[in-house]
């Protein structure tokens, strides 16, 4: 359990701060709102009402999730691959440069069909 004890301190630590932080916003912020601080922020265009049915999002949106979410796990496999890089050898680069060609490949096809293109 001693081995332990640091990390929980740092997550009480943690914990501790964001409640502090959130607490102190809500007591000592300003309480000034008015028409415009109540409306959804929509990037700087002006929302319109949805239809009835609640609307239809244009297949783009969750391309570009899509997307983040393919290279943001391409990250995660790449941060322990850097760790152990000189105890993996050849075979770990070969394989991570197949994986990386995979990705390429891939984000190469997006951007051909215009896949990231906001017109």
């Amino acid at each position: 359990m001693n081995a332990y004890t640091p990390i929980l301190v740092l997550g009480a630590l943690g914990a501790a701060f964001a409640i502090f932080s959130v607490v102190m916003a809500t007591l000592i912020g300003p309480r000034k709102y008015n028409r415009a601080k109540l409306e959804a922020y929509e990037c700087g265009i002006e929302p319109t009402p949805t239809p009835a049915g609640g609307g239809r999002f244009p297949i783009k949106y969750y391309l570009t999730a899509m997307l983040f979410i393919v290279f943001d796990i391409e990250i995660v496999f790449l941060y322990p691959w850097a760790v152990a890089f000189d105890s993996l050898g050849l075979f770990g680069l070969v394989e991570m440069l197949l994986f990386v060609l995979t990705v390429f490949v891939a984000y190469a096809y997006v951007w051909r069909r215009g896949g990231l293109e906001w017109d």
